[in-house]
């Protein structure tokens, strides 16, 4: 039954009649002439319809449209009023005349009586005809000329469209640079550039790759990538920013990628490891994925308001990260470009808000054992004191009572203030902190207050063993660690209730929802809670996980994605610059069991990863960009791999893999505006020069050097980050107090390695630097350098022992080492 031209005209003839109203002939008229357009079957604008009598009962968001026989609670004729300000006005333009009004108030007054049956104008959601949520489909691999991969083909039949050939190969020491820093986040070693340089085989490169992906650092760079779109920190954020105990997650997901675990399975972990059949720990600690959200500590707060907002931020995040949607705009009102509606949204929200958020002790079972042992040697221990000294509440008590004017002043101020607490409100620990200091104090009787030399010799001897058996107490718990604990998720029972929240606000809860998901893509499952979510985020079926994935994955290796907007994959996403390699990187990612480590083979090894990355003039006009790939693309290396280069250039790098977070030197300061002061005790030995991606994270205050090279701030995820190009970087790079440091760690290595002559340091210098050789113009201009810093700190020794405490005679070097390290190519990938 459709809407027409006789209906419209009959709506507005309608008379104001004794006759009871008649939805069909009265109403539905009405609702056809000034709310379907809005509220009907192809746009229904907050889950209302009013082209079906049983939509209009069931209403949308809010609740239900009518209330049979109280018009003034019947949202319609509210919203038609304009007078409740938690109502918008409708509709948005024009108004619905008097005596239609009338109509619809008869109406709602006589029962709001409808049809038993009606035909529906259409059924069943609208689906999108956006190329995003088609089902994937494995193209033909196209042919073209010189391609080594498939890759290849796709990429090159695109550029002969244009008449572009592609550039040739890159020289193979910045084709091992290249796919070193990418693969692992750290310059190829001298050792593996001479080794690489020295192999002719045809297989050398893929040998190397190889070998790069099965480094504990790859999984290291890996890593780092994904903790953005967690939005992985060490503290809680807001003005308080306390600190966490999370970094057991990140070593999670390190390993993770080392072991090459499938992605599908990395999934469902992080989503709802807790729920699966008899849980590892580490699939516990998995889900600290969606732990990683910030927490508000500041007194006077809604916490209900605080964990909501954690919801949301998990909602936005799981389509952000695997379905590269801006899910959430769709929060406060049906999405304005995307085919998803508010009570969608709140669909996915019911996923994610029946979560309980408890932390965890991780011990292996043997750490468990020692733990056990040591905590039953510390019970004996105490026990035995507690025979020497028996004390009880009542002595407590009568020891309180006993105070006087005169004594109480030289009571310990943390006793005098339990003592200030009303004895029933007094908790554990301050129970227990009265009972170690009565001992304590009845410990006297053991020396003085007695007649007999006898007397006094037994309490002298129970004082020894007093003392004997305090000094071991102290001796094992000193042994005995505080287990690790990690923050998860764990399903709640009983479950939430989820309503959807009108505006977003929720203060306003509107109609029940049930788990659900987004109904324009093609995929159907059960939908009972967060283990069916991940299960279908990462169906075979489900379009979106697959080439947000490779997507992202291409982007970290050239720079830029298929589709540059890789956090959006809806309408108002830009189209994929190869549509059809898009697809069949896709649809090969699910064919070889989504493994990460088989997808950036492919990759890395494809001719179109090797070619050189020097501008061509030819392309300058037809593609400024590089979109089509006729070269590769220059990058700066992340802001965590920039500290990384100049350790490994300087010899300090610790390789230690995982642990908690560290504590490098940074400026003086840095917390002066921050609502409370943080503890940054520097770390020494190895932790001083751990890898960038393990320094401690201060939501409200990162180390500067890591916001310096565009770090995102981990309040939200972030799936690409930024590249900048700012003098202070340069100033970072020359003048920072750790990077000084890891230029005296570089003339330090330099001396030591090379006994030769200054020409031969200076030729190892670069290399360790940048890997190549230099050019004799790049070597006559450092000699130059070199030269003048020799003579100018020869005659100023007091400023040769400041550039160079350790050793002055270095000092010359040392600046040197500032000019390689401060250079674009040494943290450039190119």
């Amino acid at each position: 039954m459709t809407f027409h031209v006789l209906s419209l005209a009959l709506a507005c003839a309608l008379p104001v009649s004794a006759a009871p109203v008649d939805y069909t002939r009265d109403v539905r008229p009405i609702f056809a002439a000034h709310c379907v357009s809005c509220h009907g079957p192809t746009k229904a604008q907050a889950e209302l319809r009013l082209d079906l009598y049983a939509r209009i009962k069931e209403g949308g968001n809010s609740g239900p449209a009518v209330v049979a026989g109280k018009p003034g609670e019947s949202r319609i004729l509210q919203a038609i009023a304009g007078d409740k300000p938690d109502v918008s006005r409708m509709p948005p333009k024009g108004t619905v005349p008097a005596d239609r009004v009338a109509v619809l108030k008869r109406w709602v007054e006589e029962g709001a009586k409808g049809p038993a049956t009606e035909e529906a104008v259409s059924g069943g959601p609208v689906k999108s005809s956006h190329w995003s949520f088609q089902p994937v489909t494995r193209p033909a691999v196209p042919a073209a000329e010189g391609g080594r991969y498939p890759i290849d083909n796709f990429v090159r039949a695109r550029l002969a469209k244009d008449g572009l050939r592609p550039s040739p190969e890159a020289d193979k020491v910045t084709l091992l640079r290249r796919v070193t820093l990418d693969l692992t986040g750290l310059p190829p070693t001298l050792r593996e550039v001479d080794d690489f340089l020295a192999d002719p085989s045809p297989d050398a490169y893929e040998r190397a790759v190889e070998r790069l992906l099965k480094s504990p650092h790859y999984g290291e760079q890996q890593a780092r990538l994904w903790l953005d779109g967690a939005r992985y920190a060490d503290s809680n954020g807001f003005t308080i920013d306390a600190p966490r105990s999370i970094w057991k997650y990140r070593d999670w997901v390190i390993n993770a990628f080392n072991s090459d675990l499938p992605f599908d399975q990395f999934t469902i972990h992080q989503l709802a490891g807790d729920l699966l059949p008899k849980p590892t720990t580490d699939q516990l600690v998995a889900t600290g994925f969606h732990r990683n959200t910030m927490i508000n500590q500041e007194g006077g707060i809604d916490v209900e308001q605080f964990r909501i907002e954690s919801v949301i931020d998990r909602v936005n995040t799981t389509g952000s990260v695997w379905l590269g949607l801006t899910v959430g705009c769709a929060q406060c009102h049906d999405h304005k470009f995307d085919p998803i509606s508010q009570k969608e949204y709140y669909q996915l929200f019911a996923f994610l808000n029946n979560c309980d958020e408890p932390n965890i002790n991780i011990q292996s079972p043997e750490e468990a054992a020692r733990r056990n042992e040591l905590r039953l040697a510390i019970d004996q221990v105490t026990r035995l004191l507690r025979e020497i000294d028996p004390t009880s509440p009542e002595g407590v008590t009568k020891w309180e009572r006993g105070l006087t004017d005169a004594t109480w002043p030289a009571l310990p101020k943390n006793i005098a203030a339990i003592f200030l607490v009303a004895e029933n409100g007094r908790n554990p620990k301050q129970l227990a902190t009265l009972d170690a200091a009565h001992r304590k104090i009845d410990a006297v009787r053991h020396v003085v207050g007695h007649a007999t030399p006898m007397m006094a010799a037994a309490h002298v001897a129970l004082l020894d063993r007093r003392k004997a058996l305090e000094k071991e107490l102290a001796a094992l718990k000193a042994r005995e660690s505080m287990p690790v604990t990690t923050m998860v998720v764990r399903e709640r029972k009983p479950p939430r209730d989820t309503r959807v929240l009108l505006g977003g606000d929720f203060t306003r809860p509107g109609v029940p929802v049930k788990p659900g998901y987004i109904s324009a893509l093609p995929v159907t499952r059960p939908a009972a809670n967060r283990l069916d979510l991940a299960k279908w985020l990462v169906s075979p079926d489900n379009p979106l996980t697959p080439r947000v994935t490779v997507n992202r994955a291409w982007g970290q290796f050239f720079g830029t994605g298929i589709v540059e907007t890789e956090n959006d994959f809806g309408t108002q996403g830009t189209p994929p610059s190869h549509p059809e390699l898009l697809d069949w990187l896709a649809s090969e990612f699910v064919a070889r069991g989504w493994s990460v480590k088989a997808l950036h083979r492919l990759i890395v090894t494809s001719a179109t990863y090797r070619q050189s990355s020097k501008a061509r003039p030819d392309l300058e006009k037809v593609d400024a960009r590089n979109r089509l790939l006729a070269r590769q693309s220059r990058i700066r290396v992340y802001a965590e791999s920039v500290r990384d280069v100049a350790l490994a250039a300087s010899g300090l790098l610790s390789p230690s893999v995982g642990g908690p977070s560290v504590y490098p030197p940074q400026p003086d300061g840095v917390y002066r505006f921050t609502q409370v002061d943080k503890n940054w005790k520097e770390s020494t030995g190895e932790d001083r020069f751990r890898r960038g991606m393990y320094t401690y994270f201060w939501r409200s205050a990162p180390h500067p050097q890591l916001v310096t090279f565009d770090a995102p701030d981990a309040s939200t995820s972030c799936t690409r980050r930024n590249r900048s190009n700012t003098p202070l970087q340069a100033l970072t790079l020359l003048n920072d107090e750790g990077f000084y440091e890891y230029a005296q760690g570089l003339a330090a290595r330099i001396d030591r390695e090379v006994a030769g002559d200054d020409t031969a340091k200076l030729r190892h210098a670069f290399r360790v630097c940048l890997s190549r050789e230099p050019s004799p113009r790049e070597e006559a201009r450092l000699q130059a350098f070199l030269s003048r810093q020799q003579s100018d700190l020869q005659a100023r020794p007091a400023e040769a022992k400041a550039v160079s405490p350790a050793a002055p005679d270095r000092a010359a070097w040392v600046m040197v080492a500032r000019v390689l390290l401060n250079l674009d190519e040494f943290i450039t990938r190119e």
